[in-house]
């Protein structure tokens, strides 16, 4: 008995809830967006082999990947889904926030991703991941945001930076997944998945104005330049009387002050509470990191600090944190 092509097709196409038509829809418009990577690098003295994915940035061949998977390397292959490949060169690492760039070369008519801003997640969204770990056929998983505001410890030698708002999924990672995309169901990027952070749950870097910042200073200079002031702070809930004065909810609580440091200098000290930066309100340790990015290196800020039940202006100078 003959089958009716068109009628099978409606069939299934019925048969997907509207769960499934979301995730297949993100799958399909992502999958040609997700490399790929096989890196060879130089770690420890010691030659290795990894794996991870990528994200397509531009058409003209920058990719976005986490800053581990081309740690110690200088180039690899990159494998798109449709069986292609290409040479690719590191652009940039910033172990910081653990973000790479790499540029494939001789590729015609790669399709960027849509990048998205993970600052308006929702605890309960729908989010997909897609990677490639292996290539051609790539990898495709769902979940929701099980999670948002967490925070992942990175360091680069003796510097330790904590990346705020990571984003938690319960969407299943593994390594191999590392540098690909987390997506919400309109296929726009909101993170980068970076981590397993435990069974059946997972971590990405948000994509929000700051990762932007970082990937345009990654593509034009390799690095990113940031600000160093010298402290070691945490979010502090405020009063009800401090509260409706300074016009928020909380603080970034300063908890230590390293000696002979910006902030030294300026005389802050441990137990100062930060509420304002030149006007811009910090609340917590990442308001503070948005603002130190390279722009704001050689000047001279107003820092609003709350101390002893009252409030002080002091002016601090940043310096570049060393490489």
């Amino acid at each position: 008995m003959a089958v009716d092509p068109a009628a099978h097709a409606q069939d299934g196409a019925e048969a997907l809830d509207a769960y499934s038509a979301a995730v297949v829809a993100v799958a399909e418009r992502l999958r040609p967006s997700v490399a790929s990577l096989r890196v060879a690098a130089t770690r420890a003295g010691r030659r290795a082999e990894g794996s991870g994915s990528a994200v397509v940035l531009s058409a003209d061949g920058y990719l976005l990947t986490s800053a581990h998977v081309i740690r110690g390397a200088t180039g690899g292959v990159a494998v798109f889904a449709d069986g292609r490949d290409g040479d690719f060169q590191v652009t940039g690492t910033d172990a910081l926030s653990d973000l790479g760039v790499v540029r494939v070369g001789a590729l015609d008519t790669l399709v960027p991703a849509t990048l998205g801003d993970a600052d308006g997640l929702k605890v309960g969204q729908l989010v997909v991941a897609v990677g490639n770990p292996l290539g051609y056929a790539g990898s495709v998983t769902a979940g929701v945001v099980s999670g948002v505001g967490r925070s992942l410890a990175t360091q680069s030698g003796a510097h330790v930076r904590v990346v705020e708002d990571v984003i938690q999924t319960d969407a299943a990672l593994n390594p191999g997944n590392s540098g690909g995309a987390l997506a919400d169901a309109r296929a726009r990027v909101v993170g980068i998945n970076t981590a397993v952070a435990g069974l059946g749950l997972g971590l990405a870097v948000p994509v929000n104005a700051t990762t932007q910042g970082i990937i345009a200073q990654l593509i034009a200079g390799g690095r990113v330049r940031r600000g160093y002031l010298g402290i070691a702070g945490a979010r502090r809930p405020l009063p009800p009387r401090l509260s409706r004065w300074a016009g928020r909810g909380g603080g970034l609580e300063v908890l230590e002050v390293v000696e002979g440091s910006p902030a030294a200098r300026a005389g802050l000290r441990s137990g100062d509470v930060i509420v304002a930066v030149d006007g811009s309100p910090v609340e917590a340790a990442g308001d503070l990191q948005r603002l130190m990015l390279g722009p704001v290196i050689g000047r001279t800020l107003s820092l609003r600090v709350l101390r002893d039940g009252g409030a002080v202006d002091l002016a601090v100078t940043v310096v570049e944190l060393p490489a």
